[in-house]
């Protein structure tokens, strides 16, 4: 099995095997990829091919990483190997990260086993250990695949940044590196991606307001997309990176909440609490903050503080509730727009 520093698609050049070879530093293009993703920008194309990979130059004895084709999962582990000696065995989780995709399969007992005999991996290396991240262990049955390929599974720590101390200690973890963290910093990269879904919601909104003042007494103006632009940003930035501190257990709540504390303040600074503008007021303070809640309860899909049977209890029981005073907002709203 020979080693080729440029990419071949599937692992094989004009019928002989090859195996790329990675840096483990990130170049402009990996950093602005990782940019573009976060905002949403490409994000289901951003992938690496499943398949064999070496770090540095790793021989038969050299040890065996596991992880995702998501790009981002693949270039943060990389970059984290510097001056180890290794190979990357990279499961098709479809574009996914390792603890989604354990969830939904992708990253699970069979394309594991499939992925050790489709690279031939017990050719490539004499010993007979899989270093597995800890958040694909929901899917991975690893007494299974010892049984049906000979290769013991160990599970590595939650970060890709505490693999070589993992290592370098005998692959013992410690505490803190099995225990998962949602840190202010973590809760503010995924932002991004939840404010760009927003954004376009928001386009098609800004479209129909648009056909709508061509008929209103009232007109939406600046100060109507103002108080919009705030609770699209509490429901799906503010309240997000604020998680811990706001009130409540349930995301749709929480946004409601702080969506409600955003839109009466800005109420109340217009003046629009007062009696020619009540309708306008009430009709706010029943919409916004349901659209908060609602651009907070998307972030349950990324937030490490939920389950799939909490998510779908919550959705059953704040839907109904969010759709019901989202509609009777937008009917005041109307009333007031058309009636001045």
């Amino acid at each position: 099995m020979s080693k080729n520093n440029s990419c071949c698609a599937s692992n094989e050049c004009c019928g002989e095997p090859m195996i790329q070879t990675v840096s483990t530093s990130l170049s402009i293009r990996d950093i602005l990829g990782a940019w573009k993703t976060r905002w949403g920008i490409g994000r289901m194309d951003y992938t690496v091919e499943p398949g064999i990979y070496a770090v540095g130059n790793p021989d038969s004895d050299s040890l065996v990483l596991v992880s995702a084709n998501y790009r981002l999962t693949f270039d943060t582990l990389r970059k984290n190997l510097a001056g180890l000696n290794c190979w990357l065995l990279i499961l098709d989780t479809k574009g996914v990260n390792v603890w989604c995709a354990a969830g939904k399969g992708t990253f699970g007992t069979d394309e594991l086993v499939n992925r050790i005999e489709a690279v031939a991996l017990s050719e490539i290396v004499t010993q007979r250990k899989l270093i597995l991240p800890q958040l694909g262990a929901p899917g991975v049955n690893s007494h299974e695949v010892t049984r049906r390929t000979g290769f013991s599974v160990v599970y590595g720590p939650v970060r890709a940044n505490d693999i070589q101390d993992f290592i370098s200690s005998g692959f013992k973890a410690a505490r803190e590196m099995r225990t998962v963290r949602f840190t202010f910093r973590d809760r503010l990269v995924l932002t991004p991606m939840e404010l760009a879904e927003a954004a376009k919601i928001s386009m098609k909104v800004f479209s129909v307001l648009f056909l709508v003042n061509l008929f209103a007494t009232r007109p939406f103006g600046i100060f109507d997309f103002l108080i919009y632009a705030a609770a699209v940003l509490t429901g799906s930035v503010i309240t997000p990176v604020l998680l811990p501190v706001v009130p409540g257990k349930a995301f749709a709540f929480k946004g409601w909440l702080s969506g409600v504390i955003g839109t009466a303040c800005i109420v109340w600074r217009y003046g629009w609490f007062a009696s020619p503008f009540l309708l306008l007021g009430t009709g706010y303070l029943l919409a916004l903050p349901a659209y908060s809640a609602f651009l907070t309860m998307n972030f349950t899909g990324a937030s490490t503080y939920t389950s799939p049977s909490g998510v779908l209890k919550e959705m059953k029981i704040a839907l109904p509730l969010i759709t019901i005073s989202l509609l009777a907002g937008i009917i005041l709203l109307l009333i007031k727009t058309f009636t001045g």
